[in-house]
């Protein structure tokens, strides 16, 4: 088990990652309930387990909970997670509702995004975790006065959504969880270690670019920019970027499109695409897919450089990105 600081942001947090966890209990509890779904027994588990490491995931041996998360692996692996399908909106239900509301519907996204930035600029003892959940809050306070719904529709609209995004929507926070593992195991160090051995001293275009090509490389590796950020941030953005000098808001901004330029180069870039179309409920989980063609803008990379290893503000930046012609190729998702 692990010990807690227990303090206004913990306590927080604990709060904010019990709901998280009665939502995906609830999502079992409806997946059980659907005589429908011909898998609901081992789709109602997995989302049992998924909420008793949010909910009582400090307060049990860390064995358990690995133990867990290797069954949550084998129940997606195996196929036997399948989304129930539930109060799924009718087309007729859809286009009468953008009838209605119009433009309005993106007040709430737009509120909760403001808020969070207020939270984790003015309140910064909270953390960035506990300024997301305080701002999803607010924008469910205001998305109550604009579309005056029943009280509980924004509850089972969200056990909805969480059941058709399914097993995708955790993906994210386990490869984070490995990229720490990987952190904490040496692995940074150990290419701290070999980078230093070919990067010149005082070389700041080299490093740049190494970190940027490392980024990219290990991102395929490990096949998604959430696991390699930690490791390549800290085993050559720190040492070699960050503590020559270098802007660490530009140096992050950096690795992770120069991770998310990794990503499309590896089958994780279907999540990209397969992700929206389950939050927007195409009858094809491929749509995006089909439809899109995803574009990688080098040369925005590229025009880091030269801002990277020296203090700009922010309208110098934007104006110096804003004269340049953007050069981008396409490439199929």
């Amino acid at each position: 088990m692990l010990e807690i600081d227990w303090n206004t942001s913990t306590i927080l947090a604990e709060v904010f990652y019990c709901i998280i966890g009665l939502i995906f209990a609830f999502t079992g509890v409806s997946a059980l309930k659907n005589k429908e779904v011909e898998k609901r027994t081992t789709t109602a588990i997995f989302w049992f387990i998924l909420a008793i490491t949010f909910i009582v995931g400090p307060y049990i041996p860390t064995w358990i909970t690995g133990a867990c998360i290797i069954v949550l692996a084998i129940l997606t692996a195996t196929g036997l997670v399948q989304p129930a399908a539930m109060n799924i909106p009718t087309a007729k239900e859809t286009r009468e509702n953008a009838d209605k509301y119009g433009y309005k519907s993106f007040i709430p996204p737009v509120v909760l995004a403001l808020s969070a930035v207020v939270v984790a600029t003015f309140f910064t003892n909270l953390g960035a975790n506990n300024a997301i959940g305080i701002s999803a809050i607010v924008g469910l306070i205001v998305a109550y006065f604009i579309f005056k719904p029943k009280f509980s529709l924004p509850f089972k609209d969200g056990i909805r959504l969480t059941d058709n995004v399914g097993t995708t929507g955790i993906l994210p926070q386990v490869l984070a969880a490995l990229g720490s593992l990987f952190t904490a195991a040496g692995v940074g160090a150990v290419i701290a270690a070999g980078v230093g051995a070919i990067i010149p001293e005082g070389n700041h275009f080299i490093a740049v670019a190494v970190y940027c090509i490392g980024m990219a490389l290990f991102t395929m590796i490990m096949g998604n920019g959430f696991a390699a950020f930690a490791v390549i941030t800290v085993g050559i953005g720190y040492p070699f970027l960050i503590a020559q000098g270098a802007n660490p808001v530009v140096v992050g901004a950096l690795g992770l499109t120069a991770g998310y330029c990794g990503t499309l180069m590896t089958p994780m870039a279907a999540n990209f695409n397969i992700m929206p179309a389950a939050l927007l409920e195409t009858k094809s989980k491929y749509a995006i897919i089909i439809s899109h063609k995803a574009e990688v803008n080098l040369y925005s990379v590229c025009s880091f450089l030269p801002i990277c290893m020296k203090k700009t503000s922010v309208s110098e930046t934007n104006q110096r990105l804003s004269s340049r012609k953007s050069f981008s190729f396409n490439s199929s998702s």
